[in-house]
């Protein structure tokens, strides 16, 4: 019975602690690319709740890909859309590969994920649903190999 109940305190600590790891964090979704391909016109849509407009945050994409997929990059097409209809709109390039193949992020089974620096200090200067679309911008009208794209925010510290 004693055994039980260390057991049980132990692993209430550790799921505090995994919870306590991560409270910078204000939002954070991947959104499941189709299983035949992730189509040149297709959005990943992102509506962000954001409240804080004093705190500055970091932006993150997070991509999954299989390593089935063809390049050792990915343009992607990002839009950001203020309440208000105020939005701005950049291209952005990720590695998934170093140059002599090997694949970067983490991972087994085939699937690597990956979470890359996309903005830092971003200041939101109105509270409400922030909407990110993020669109490939890869030459292929169909593209095969990326499984998952996420996109975070946290606060900057």
């Amino acid at each position: 019975m004693k055994k039980v109940r260390s057991q049980i305190s132990l692993l209430a600590l550790v799921l505090i602690l995994f919870s306590a790891c991560d409270n910078n964090r204000v939002f954070e979704e991947y959104k499941e690319v189709p299983q035949w391909g992730w189509e040149k016109d297709s959005l990943m849509v992102f509506e962000i709740p954001i409240t804080d407009t004093l705190q500055n945050h970091n932006l993150y994409i997070n991509v999954r890909n299989n390593v089935d997929y063809k390049y050792s990059n990915l343009w992607l097409f990002i839009k950001i859309n203020q309440p208000g209809q105020i939005a701005v709109t950049d291209t952005f390039e990720l590695a998934l590969a170093f140059p002599n193949g090997k694949w970067l992020g983490d991972g087994f089974g085939g699937i690597k994920t990956q979470q890359v620096s996309y903005k830092s200090n971003v200041f939101f200067p109105v509270s409400g649903n922030y909407k990110i679309d993020v669109q490939h911008g890869m030459r292929e009208e169909l593209l095969e190999g990326i499984t998952d794209i996420g996109f975070r925010v946290e606060k900057a510290e």
